[in-house]
């Protein structure tokens, strides 16, 4: 990682390319390695929110789990509008993209301690709001530094190490809101208390750690431009607008937003798990823990392999260990032991792996670089914007029958929503690497 000067008086440095003179160009960037920090200290921040918040709002303050889909679709929903704002904001002015992330990543962290005073829907609801709003405006902005300080062939290694890097905030902050919850009399205010100092350490290692401009280990795709490293014209609105004619970008998009649609939230899935199975309710904090644990040991395998096979085909494949658990969870009785539990959180973190990474991958692979932020916005909104509709969607089937139907047809939606995805991405063509 290198030091970011930020003192006054100094001329600006130059754009980080993640190799030093005379120096093999690492594996893996510096920049990378530091976006990876500042996620993981933010994950565990996110995460120690979100491991209780489900039980939060229903247990404690009493919403059904209709209102629960609403706060959880508010979670999807409002960050992937912003995300657009965010993806075109940091590709104008020569590439403002730590910029734009760091007042995404301020934005939420101090979202935190807002929750200690949100006791009822409409106030979580806005909290919640302006939290996604700043996870909106940090993420394709975040991804586009991730794309262009790193050579096209080995992107989804890359993007396997930041996540994997995230992954492992995901797993130590439940385990944070678990302990928390155990030494303390108050447990969820103190959770959301510690949890908003988490989150200014994460803009702290942003500030200090992340360079202010990275220059692009892309081949130039613009005739006017001078080279590899060279941002182009300034991007414009309509420049970002008009991505979506390119023919893989939009059939990536379609497929994402296929997907996005019968993909149920991590919360309802752990929730199902928790009912469906009569785990302890102490224990709830926990399961968050095994779909992270696979992920962060997927994560950087799963990338390589995407690299190699093409990373729309790892994509497609990743939704069939999704599908898998979902079966596992229809099909389990209550007198199940933990054993089935632990096979629907690891493939549920396989799911991840394959997918997660591996879409901002093949994302970047058909996006010029000085549109970046702005295609990885483009993808990530559609998206998640699908994932909005399916949690008021689960949450409403959920409310008027059961939990266990609501998942019968999201699987049935799954299994032909991958059929249509598969469709599609036989008619785009890809290049490994």
């Amino acid at each position: 990682m290198y030091l970011a000067d930020s003192r006054a008086g100094k001329a600006p440095a130059a754009p980080d390319t993640g190799v030093r003179p005379g120096r093999r160009a690492p594996a893996v960037p510096g920049t990378v390695l530091a976006l990876g920090a500042v996620s993981l200290i933010t994950d565990i921040s996110s995460e120690m929110v979100t491991a209780v918040l489900p039980l939060y709002v229903v247990a404690a303050l009493g919403l059904s789990p209709l209102g629960f889909g609403l706060l959880d679709g508010i979670n999807n929903g409002v960050g992937a509008l912003v995300r657009l704002a965010g993806g075109h904001l940091a590709d104008r002015g020569g590439r403002r993209h730590k910029v734009v992330a760091g007042i995404g990543y301020g934005l939420s962290a101090l979202c935190k301690p807002l929750l200690l005073l949100a006791h009822t829907l409409p106030v979580i609801s806005a909290v919640l709001a302006l939290d996604r709003t700043g996870k909106g405006l940090r993420t394709a902005p975040r991804d586009a530094m991730i794309s262009l300080s790193t050579p096209p062939e080995r992107l989804g290694r890359a993007f396997g190490v930041h996540r994997a890097m995230d992954t492992t905030g995901a797993l130590l902050g439940p385990l944070a809101a678990f302990a928390v919850l155990r030494v303390t009399v108050d447990g969820y205010d103190a959770v959301f208390a510690v949890s908003g100092c988490v989150a200014a350490l994460g803009v702290l290692v942003l500030v200090l750690f992340v360079p202010r401009q990275v220059a692009s280990r892309h081949p130039a795709t613009r005739p006017d431009a001078d080279g590899p490293g060279h941002p182009g014209p300034r991007a414009t609105l309509r420049d970002s607008a008009a991505l979506l004619r390119r023919p893989a970008l939009r059939r990536l998009t379609l497929c994402a937003v296929l997907l996005g649609l019968t993909t149920v939230s991590d919360s309802f899935l752990y929730l199902l798990l928790q009912r469906e199975l009569r785990l302890p309710v102490h224990l709830f904090p926990l399961l968050p823990l095994g779909t992270a644990a696979t992920f962060l040991l997927l994560a950087i395998p799963m990338g390589a392999v995407a690299d190699r096979v093409g990373r729309r085909r790892l994509f497609l494949a990743g939704h069939g260990f999704l599908l898998l658990g979902y079966g596992l969870v229809l099909l389990a009785s209550r007198d199940a032991g933990p054993s089935v539990v632990v096979a629907v959180l690891v493939l549920h973190g396989a799911f991840y792996a394959a997918t997660d990474g591996v879409l901002a991958a093949a994302t970047a692979r058909v996006v010029p670089p000085e549109h970046q932020g702005a295609g990885q916005a483009l993808v990530g909104t559609g998206q998640a914007l699908a994932r909005f509709v399916c949690s008021l969607a689960f949450g409403a089937a959920w409310t008027l029958w059961d939990g266990r139907t609501a998942l019968a047809v999201t699987t049935a939606a799954l299994a032909a929503a991958a059929v249509a995805a598969s469709f599609v991405l036989r008619t785009a063509d890809e290049v490994p690497a």
